[in-house]
């Protein structure tokens, strides 16, 4: 997979690592193999995630309002970031 394949926004599921089977949205680009992932719960936006691309699943969602949000340097809360992901129809967590 290419970095230029997966965009800030784009929902994903990791394919590895102890959150195996957990969806994030991409929250930011860290180098050419890797990409800040967060869910607002596990890995809060205080706290990102950084994941090598290859252990990462692409689904075919991105979240507009997330992207937008992140792009537009607009505040944007866990909170948010849960209640999208439950409104995708993507929520992993208990």
């Amino acid at each position: 997979m290419e970095q230029t394949d997966l965009d800030i926004g784009q929902i994903v599921k990791s394919k590895t690592g102890r959150d195996q089977g957990r969806v994030f949205v991409v929250f930011g680009k860290a180098d050419n193999n890797h990409v800040l992932i967060v869910d607002g719960s596990l890995r809060r936006i205080d706290r990102p995630k950084k994941k090598k691309i290859k252990h990462l699943a692409k689904l075919n969602i991105v979240s507009k309002e997330i992207k937008d949000a992140i792009l537009n340097n607009e505040k944007i809360n866990n909170a948010f970031i849960r209640r999208e992901l439950e409104r995708l129809g993507v929520k992993s967590w208990g």
